[in-house]
């Protein structure tokens, strides 16, 4: 008995497994939809939500509103509200992020553009309180210098700009705060920012605009956004096309020098002089050229001479520049170099932009619809719990080589990103709101009007 009993035990472990062998059915094409395997996306793959890109967006406002105080402070860091008392060591209240710089530019611009696709106004009180501010203290420092010419102060760049990089974002963005209703005159700011641009940076000879800087005679495809914007909303808020002429003349002759045509992308930088130019892709710079197009033909009469022009490039672009996503929905460092790292602010630009097209009708929602949300959900990755925006190159020259760009450092105190993300989110929301995109079969797609059904596989009409 005692034997039987072994034999009995040693078996068990057999016959269990035996009977585990036969309740496995194997996953065949024939006893299974294969094709409805969730595969593991390193991004989420979905269509994003109005309330899930709204928490995003809240983080970045939030950490903004607590880390950019509109205020002065005196040489022992004592704030000033009196600001008579305005002098050679008054000082922005130091935070993570400088209140007058481009990339500021395009916070605001971000802000402003939140509150017309949420109807929150904070978004825009963000930009209405700090530019109020750089208004209420601008004529101070006017006098400041009058009692001292060759003061060095902290609203310098402001009232002598040297470089289109103080001007142009800054200068937009405060042309849209007059046309949302601020209760603030930034006209003096407005008119002394559009009197660089057009007037005293540096230009060729056929009147395109160019920087000494690194070497004579450079042409900057950032330089597209830091003017062709500014010009635009100007041409809108004055009247005056001779604004819309400039801007349209910029992007031609940018272009006409430094967009690569196979490749439909930008190279960097251009040089009067050179015999080759080295074509390095830059990701945000790139941003930069997209966004600028973008906002032109946000303002340009629809008839408008050259419209069409620039229209076609816009398109050229954004067709060249969805040959390069990521799987991971990420554009890299250097859009042609997989081997270059993933970057944030650009991919924000690029999702804000091709949205916006999208929106406007210039593009096809079907096949540029998924890639969008594919490129937001990615952005999204990348806010984290405090609101700050990680993988963002920081502020990049021209350069002539691959090392260059591929070792530039990231930081999330890099403020390229934040405009960006904000700007991205806004559009994001819009898109969303007058289209229509389903998950159908395992994919993203968008259709012409509303699918009801719930159905993974289904005929389009």
């Amino acid at each position: 008995m005692i034997r039987n009993l072994v034999v009995v035990l040693l078996l068990l472990p057999v016959i269990g497994l035996s009977q585990n062998r036969q309740t496995v059915i194997p996953q065949n094409d024939v006893t299974a939809p294969l094709h409805l395997m969730q595969p593991e996306y390193e991004t989420p793959y979905n269509i994003p939500k109005v309330e899930g890109i709204t928490k995003v967006i809240d983080r970045v406002y939030n950490y903004l509103e607590a880390v950019t105080p509109p205020l002065l402070t005196d040489a022992s860091g004592t704030e000033i509200s009196d600001f008579t008392k305005i002098n050679t060591q008054t000082k922005f209240k130091q935070g993570d992020f400088r209140l007058i710089s481009y990339e500021w530019g395009v916070t605001y611009a971000g802000m402003l553009h939140l509150s017309q696709a949420t109807g929150d106004k904070k978004y825009a009180d963000y930009t209405f309180n700090r530019l109020k501010f750089l208004a209420q203290i601008q004529p101070s420092f006017l006098k400041l210098e009058k009692q001292n010419p060759e003061a060095r102060h902290a609203m310098f760049s402001v009232n002598h700009p040297h470089a289109l990089d103080d001007a142009g974002a800054m200068c937009a963005a405060m042309i849209k705060a007059e046309q949302a209703g601020i209760e603030a005159d930034l006209n003096p700011m407005i008119d002394n920012f559009i009197d660089y641009i057009s007037n005293k940076q540096q230009r060729f000879a056929d009147g395109t605009l160019a920087r000494n800087r690194p070497l004579p005679n450079s042409l900057w495809l950032d330089d597209l956004f830091m003017s062709v914007p500014a010009l635009a909303q100007m041409g809108k808020y004055t009247g005056q096309t001779k604004y819309y002429d400039d801007a349209i003349k910029q992007v031609m002759q940018f272009s006409k020098r430094m967009f690569n045509y196979e490749k439909g992308l930008y190279m960097h930088g251009w040089i009067e002089g050179m015999d080759d130019h080295p074509q390095f892709h830059w990701a945000r710079a790139n941003g930069w050229a997209v966004m600028t197009m973008v906002e032109l033909l946000d303002v340009l009469p629809v008839d408008y001479p050259g419209r069409d022009k620039v229209l076609d490039l816009l398109r050229r672009h954004i067709r060249g520049l969805a040959n390069y996503q990521s799987p991971q929905g990420f554009w890299h460092q250097l859009i042609d170099k997989n081997d270059s790292y993933l970057e944030t602010s650009a991919t924000a630009i690029y999702t804000y932009s091709i949205a916006r097209a999208i929106n406007r009708g210039y593009i096809d929602s079907q096949a540029y619809g998924p890639m969008v949300c594919l490129a937001w959900n990615a952005v999204a990755t990348k806010v984290n719990d405090k609101g700050q925006v990680e993988g963002t190159c920081v502020g990049t020259g021209m350069g002539f080589d691959p090392a260059f760009y591929y070792y530039r450092p990231i930081n999330f105190f890099a403020a390229h990103g934040y405009g960006p993300v904000l700007l991205a989110g806004a559009e994001m929301i819009e898109l969303l709101k007058n289209h229509f995109p389903k998950m159908n079969d395992s994919a993203i797609q968008f259709y012409k009007t509303e699918v009801k059904t719930d159905g993974p596989i289904f005929e389009a009409k």
